[in-house]
């Protein structure tokens, strides 16, 4: 990687959306800033993504890309996630991928702020502090509601996961809801969906609880169908 200065001044924040769908990817995001331009960020109005509306997010959007001195992001399918969850944890398949993301930039930023998923904040951030020594990194809980920096990249990944979700409604010409397990139009689409088919299709999460306890009560339903047509 190419070290900008010593005196670097770029900061950079990271989050996801998505991670507790059954439906859909995983959206991680890389934001990097000047940080003298993070003021800029409070003043359009970024915040944590979950606490503004579909609409605000995709009009902040555009302003959130042009403040912006670079952006990684990684769609992670559903076919990926079941992949990987078979050797890794969630928390290390994020913690990879965010690593990679930072690394995409090209640079190494003097500050790295990130949204943690292990219940151990700082035990999360240990192997950014190994992969960038000479970055300051912050590790939190919540940190989307605290740095703008993150605020930016958690609505930049939740509008990207959004518009695929939309996407794949329209190209199944069924409403899948915002794909999390307690969504009602989520599990109508899943339960519909797998009693026509026998199976889900592709942007499905097969490794979540909520599938494999679907594909089993339709197993055993059929079981005792089966058992009384003898």
């Amino acid at each position: 990687m190419e070290l900008i200065s010593e005196k670097n001044t770029i900061i950079v924040g990271i989050d996801e959306a998505g991670r507790g769908p059954v439906i859909g990817p995983m959206v991680l995001c890389a934001y990097a800033i000047d940080k003298n331009k993070e003021k800029e960020l409070t003043k359009i109005g970024v915040k944590d993504s979950k606490v503004l509306s579909s609409k605000k997010r995709v009009s902040l959007y555009p302003m959130i890309e042009k403040l912006s001195s670079k952006i990684a992001v990684k769609h992670l399918s559903a076919a990926e996630i079941d992949e990987l969850r078979k050797r890794h944890t969630l928390n290390e398949i994020e913690q990879k991928i965010m690593i990679k993301l930072v690394k995409d930039l090209k640079f190494i930023p003097g500050e790295i702020y990130i949204d943690a998923a292990d219940v151990n904040a700082e035990r999360f951030g240990e192997a950014f502090k190994r992969e960038f020594p000479s970055s300051k990194v912050i590790s939190r809980h919540q940190a989307d509601k605290y740095y703008p920096v993150v605020s930016a990249a958690s609505v930049m990944a939740k509008v990207q996961r959004d518009q695929v979700i939309e996407k794949l409604s329209k190209e199944i010409g069924e409403d899948l809801g915002s794909g999390y397990p307690a969504d009602p139009k989520t599990k109508k689409f899943l339960r519909t969906y797998y009693s026509k088919n026998k199976k889900f299709p592709p942007f499905v999460r097969e490794s979540w609880d909520t599938a494999k306890k679907l594909k089993k009560e339709f197993s055993q339903t059929k079981k005792l169908s089966d058992f009384l047509e003898k």
